[in-house]
């Protein structure tokens, strides 16, 4: 017999302003806590350190991460010339100093450079996997040759950079909004190189992951002011607010139980009910069963095929 799974099922999600020094799977795990849910997860890590939206979905909403993860983000970074870091941030040693203090005018003339789809080399203390372990863990392990920590180059996307203000000579406050596995620990060290100095980001905000904006984010503090209550679970977000921007296909009921089962519809039949939504062949839709999101689902050789049935 399978365990039954600890807590209620809550669906959604809650938009998070994760305070510093907590880490992301912390997060989820004091949300989940609170709301008493029986499963959740993160819509992208944020570091302890940094501060700001850490979007969490609750129970079926963990299968529409994905597309908060793959969407747009937006970073407020304060970055400190004069000092490089190991870690790339506040937490590492200092590993090399400069004399030199990019004025605000330098900054601003290269910032160009760094819009656009441009290659960026992932900071050693990052999540990211070298031969199935985390990259922190092997440079933190003094038994692992600094050479197999080596990280490899690659393709990000940085839509917009811009100088906020500079209210000390040697820290820059700089807006970052950007694509889905940027560092912008590997941006502030670059462009100090690029300025002829060094840098690390001294603190990081996150204002922005997909269609969840700061406005919307909830604090741990006003979290565990609510406590058990009813009023605790107006801080869920409806699944449906995650996929905004994804075509919403209604089904007949037929189509609904079929789908709920795993099996496909067809296109034209359902396409043909809703003429205003305009989709084409290989999109990801969301499938509805009346105003109930029913599945994720893709148009391929004239079906609607489930790809993640929501089971709300």
């Amino acid at each position: 017999m399978a365990r039954k799974r600890k807590g209620q099922p809550v669906h959604g999600w809650v938009i998070f302003d994760k305070p510093k020094g907590m880490s992301s799977s912390q997060a989820v795990g004091k949300v989940r806590y609170l709301l008493d849910a029986q499963k959740a997860g993160h819509g992208g890590t944020l570091d302890p350190l940094a501060t700001g939206i850490l979007p969490i979905a609750l129970g079926e909403a963990t299968k529409t991460m994905s597309f908060v993860m793959d969407g747009a983000k937006a970073y407020r970074c304060w970055v400190r010339f004069g000092e490089a870091r190991s870690t790339d941030d506040a937490e590492g040693e200092v590993v090399e100093t400069s004399t030199v203090r990019p004025t605000a005018a330098q900054i601003e003339a290269v910032l160009g450079e760094f819009e656009g789809d441009i290659e960026q080399v992932p900071p050693i203390y990052s999540a990211i996997k070298i031969n199935g372990q985390r990259a922190y863990k092997l440079a933190r392990d003094p038994n692992v040759d600094d050479q197999l920590v080596e990280m490899k180059s690659r393709i990000v996307r940085i839509d917009k950079v811009r100088l906020v203000e500079m209210p000390q000579p040697d820290l820059a406050i700089i807006d970052v909004e950007c694509g889905k596995g940027t560092y912008i620990r590997s941006l502030a060290r670059d462009l100090a190189i690029r300025l002829g100095s060094v840098a690390y980001v001294a603190d990081l905000r996150r204002t922005r992951v997909g269609p969840f904006l700061e406005d919307q984010a909830i604090s741990l503090d006003s979290l565990e002011s609510l406590g058990h209550s009813a009023r605790l679970k107006e801080a869920v977000l409806p699944l449906m607010t995650a996929l905004d921007d994804i075509p919403a296909l209604a089904l007949s009921e037929v189509e609904a139980g079929k789908m709920r089962h795993g099996m496909p519809a067809p296109a034209l039949t359902v396409l043909n009910r809703t003429p205003d939504v305009k989709v084409s062949f290989g999109q990801t839709v969301v499938v509805m069963d009346g105003d109930v999101p029913l599945a994720l689902a893709r148009i391929e050789g004239g079906e609607i095929r489930p790809i993640r049935v929501l089971n709300l």
